[in-house]
């Protein structure tokens, strides 16, 4: 069975850092882009980063400059390094991944459980 288990959420002042991480676990033949999504109350869930496994990344406008995304292929392993954190960032922050089982299956879209980042001004 395929997870996606994140860890590193918590409470930080603004202007600090976290650093999250989200490994996939279980039987998978291949991930494409992996990435973090995040949802605040009473808001939508939005695009943070995406990464695929060549190494091309994507980010939201209102996290650049602030935000890394990087990938231990490896280790199927996708992190996210917040700096420089706003109150508006707080959130409940999601990993995805796309991937294939198997050789002969299809790509399905999988989410990690989702974990907290609570910004305090």
């Amino acid at each position: 069975q395929v997870q996606l288990v994140e860890s590193g959420g918590g409470l930080v002042q603004a202007g600090g850092s976290l650093r999250l991480s989200c490994a996939a676990t279980g039987t998978i033949f291949s991930i494409n882009a992996m990435g973090w999504y995040r949802q605040a109350p009473g808001k939508q869930r939005e695009l943070v980063a995406t990464i695929t496994s060549g190494g091309r990344i994507n980010y939201a406008d209102s996290v650049k400059g602030r935000f890394t995304i990087s990938r231990d292929n490896a280790k199927r392993t996708v992190f996210l390094q917040m700096n420089s954190l706003k109150p508006e960032d707080t959130a409940v922050y999601y990993c995805n991944a796309p991937l294939r089982r198997t050789y002969s299956s299809g790509t399905v879209d999988y989410w990690g459980q989702g974990t907290q980042v609570t910004v305090s001004s």
